[in-house]
């Protein structure tokens, strides 16, 4: 039993966010929060960076985060991020951060294209009659087998590589995005490509 709990923690260590991006940020804390203004603190609602975990955060006094920001959410010494006070539900969003919510991942997922890219030219099938590139919003069997003939050729080097091979793919990155978004409103979707 012991082993397992082991197991599990290093499991759990290693889907942890080392960095993650503002959404929202509040110097009044939660509008929802009942307590006087001066017993509360400022606090961020965040996507996490590797994972896309939503996670609310306590900002350190005097720092005004803006949307977009990049900040440190480890376990060493974080100059932003006071602490992780909990995870989010993409319900429990505030509204604002909602609405930034594609454009951070957009963000995101263009800055590390080369891992998003690299899913284009490993994606594999899920069962006989279902391939992981179908759960990209738009993609039907069509597009897949465009996608998988292309790649056979030459491996996707970048998006705009995809998009001129591919028929009919204009924006493989908003795919992605549309799908994050998808996993995070439907955290008991059966297949997950990219959140945890």
């Amino acid at each position: 039993m012991d082993r397992r709990k082991k197991e599990r923690k290093e499991i759990d260590k290693e889907k942890m966010e080392d960095y993650g991006y503002i959404l929202d940020f509040m110097p009044y804390g939660h509008p929802d929060d009942k307590r006087p203004i001066h017993k509360r603190e400022p606090i961020a609602q965040i996507v996490g960076e590797k994972f896309f975990t939503l996670l609310e955060v306590s900002i350190k006094k005097g720092l005004t985060p803006l949307v977009m920001d990049k900040v440190y959410i480890g376990k060493e010494e974080r100059d932003v991020v006071n602490k992780i006070k909990r995870r989010l539900r993409y319900d429990q969003l505030t509204p604002a951060a909602k609405s930034e919510l594609p454009y951070v991942l957009e963000h995101i997922v263009k800055t590390y294209s080369d891992r998003f890219v690299e899913f284009f030219n490993k994606a594999e099938p899920i069962t006989t009659r279902l391939h992981q590139l179908e759960l990209l919003p738009g993609v039907g069997k069509k597009t897949m087998w465009a996608i998988l003939d292309e790649r056979k050729k030459e491996p996707f080097k970048s998006f705009e590589d995809i998009a001129s091979r591919v028929k009919g793919l204009q924006h493989p990155e908003k795919l992605i995005v549309n799908r994050i978004i998808y996993e995070l409103k439907n955290p008991k979707v059966k297949y997950k490509l990219f959140t945890t």
